[in-house]
């Protein structure tokens, strides 16, 4: 996506690492399948995750998506441990912090709804049910509204995961029902290639960009071949989530830009080195 509006720096150390004008980089560094002895670099614990996020926000990147895991580094969505979470990114970093309210596809609704309490500044929110993989990725339209209508409450922003091209009607219908999001940006991930979802080709990429809400700003995700060890691979293009956060935004002027989620380059983190681990579900 060509980007036609001034240029927005992320905040702090990370606006020196600048990657270039219309650039956002936006990390991930644990998610919620890869397991610590595969990937050694695997943040599990929150001194390993802080130390990441401050290698990650010297290295340019701005914005840091969130799985958490517990004593025995399995995921977790334990409100105390997102809560300590949120707070050490904020007190260590200027990045801004996302959380999944995917977790892993056991969780059940109520944790994942809970995920607002800690209070971050934007969540990731899937607009329906896909199978993944063998399993099943549950998401039936009471609890997204639910949780939409609790981001537009607590004034967080929400990224749409759309798996397939019937979350993007639901899309729709959520709008519809309860209007734009906080920060008024409609910001999707088109997640395409999943066992289960929409596949990744061009021809539905152009169905479901023209099925967007207009002005949607979107980003495209294709799993890798190594998806089904956990690990994801993909690059680009996406609307900025901070014109949308009011307190830790660098500027409201921007309004769309290019971000790269990388796999792997000599002078990044070990973290951002590695394959990385599963953003899946978001």
């Amino acid at each position: 996506m060509t980007n036609h509006t001034p240029a927005m720096t992320a905040p702090g150390p990370a606006a020196a690492k600048a990657t270039g004008p219309g650039t956002l980089i936006t990390v991930a560094p644990t998610g919620a399948e890869s397991q610590k002895s595969a990937v050694p670099a695997l943040p599990v614990t929150l001194d390993e995750l802080v130390t990441t996020a401050k290698e990650c926000q010297a290295a340019g990147a701005a914005v840091i998506h969130v799985h958490i895991r517990d004593d025995q580094a399995q995921p977790t969505l334990d409100l105390a441990r997102l809560t300590d979470t949120v707070a050490a990114l904020r007190e260590s970093t200027d990045l801004i912090v996302q959380l999944s309210t995917g977790g892993a596809v056991t969780d059940g609704f109520g944790a994942r709804l809970a995920v607002l309490d800690a209070a971050p500044d934007a969540c990731s929110l899937t607009c329906g049910t896909v199978n993944f993989g063998d399993e099943v990725f549950s998401n039936p339209w009471p609890f997204i509204r639910d949780l939409y209508a609790r981001t537009k409450e607590r004034g967080v922003v929400p990224e749409f995961e759309l798996f397939d091209l019937g979350h993007i009607a639901t899309l729709h219908r959520l709008l519809g029902d309860l209007g734009a999001p906080h920060g008024g940006h409609v910001h999707c991930d088109l997640v395409m290639g999943v066992p289960g979802g929409m596949p990744g080709n061009a021809a539905t990429l152009v169905q479901a960009v023209s099925a967007l809400p207009p002005g949607a700003r979107q980003a495209l995700y294709g799993t890798s071949a190594t998806h089904s060890a956990g690990r994801r691979a993909s690059t680009r293009s996406e609307a900025v989530l901070k014109p949308a956060l009011p307190i830790r935004a660098a500027s409201t002027a921007a309004t769309t830009r290019t971000s790269t989620r990388f796999r792997s380059s000599p002078s990044m983190p070990a973290a951002m080195r590695s394959p990385e681990s599963a953003r899946l579900p978001a």
